[in-house]
């Protein structure tokens, strides 16, 4: 196949799906005013080629602190280009007078389209960063040297020296003693544990008669009370009746006087 005759294929195609594309669908179209998905999809579309300007301007610019301000104002509009995307979806599925049949089923897919633009443009979050080169690892082979390794694990390079075993016997006999302290605290913690057990037990025996003892001690200090009030209503009445007996006394022994003087 000749070089003309792919040209000449490839702008067959590109006619064919010249509908799916948004920017030659609606180029020097009159937008319907009842037709609220192109009013919408038209001024997203606007927006999306500002922002994607904005976010070339951002690469470009060497300011740091510009570059932090135009990429956290790009984020932000693609975040309200995304909450647009929803009613987009919903406005494609309405029907509208003079749309044909094909157009009104392409719409969904040029909002697709369209999401995928809102998510292509770069945000900068890498931008300035240095690209790591990539190491083809394919090429990479690991050799191993069996003599090496041979003389590096052979038993005679690990045998144990003097030095060795004995810090190795001093270790063991650390944690035989460590093992046989740990055996007599797991015994004496046995022991606390069965007088608590007992313990436990003779309180729950004792405390019934507790309880009876405080009911005997509660009644016991009423009945005395009791004993108490009635002592003091004796004794005020032993009191009274002395005091009329000496009224009485005096009351004739001062009659005897005046009778006395009267003679």
């Amino acid at each position: 196949m000749s070089i003309i005759d792919m040209l000449v294929r490839v702008d067959a195609i590109c006619k064919k799906f010249d509908k799916y594309d948004p920017s030659k669908q609606h180029k020097d179209l009159i937008i319907n005013p009842d037709d609220h998905f192109l009013q919408l999809y038209t001024t997203m579309e606007a927006e999306i080629e500002a922002t994607v300007k904005k976010a070339n301007e951002a690469a470009e610019e060497k300011n740091r602190a510009a570059v932090a301000t135009m990429n956290a104002e790009i984020r932000r509009t693609k975040a309200a280009l995304r909450e647009e995307i929803p009613k987009l979806e919903r406005l494609a599925k309405k029907k509208v007078k003079a749309l044909s049949p094909e157009d009104l089923a392409a719409r969904p897919d040029l909002v697709v389209a369209l999401a995928a633009r809102i998510d292509d443009i770069p945000e900068g979050t890498m931008m300035g960063a240095k690209k790591k080169k990539k190491i083809d690892k394919s090429h990479i082979e690991i050799k191993i040297d069996s003599a090496a390794a041979d003389e590096a694990f052979s038993s005679e390079r690990y045998e144990h020296t003097a030095e060795s075993a004995a810090y190795q016997e001093e270790f063991q006999h650390r944690k035989n003693k460590q093992d046989q302290n740990l055996d007599i605290i797991s015994e004496g913690l046995s022991t606390l544990k069965n007088m608590a057990e007992d313990i436990s037990e003779e309180l729950d025996k004792q405390d019934p008669m507790v309880g009876e003892m405080e009911e005997k001690i509660d009644k016991a200090t009423g009945d005395l009370t009791k004993n108490n009030a009635r002592m003091k209503e004796v004794v005020s009445k032993i009191r009274s009746g002395r005091n009329f007996c000496i009224d009485v006394i005096l009351l004739c022994v001062l009659l005897g006087i005046a009778a006395y003087i009267y003679k």
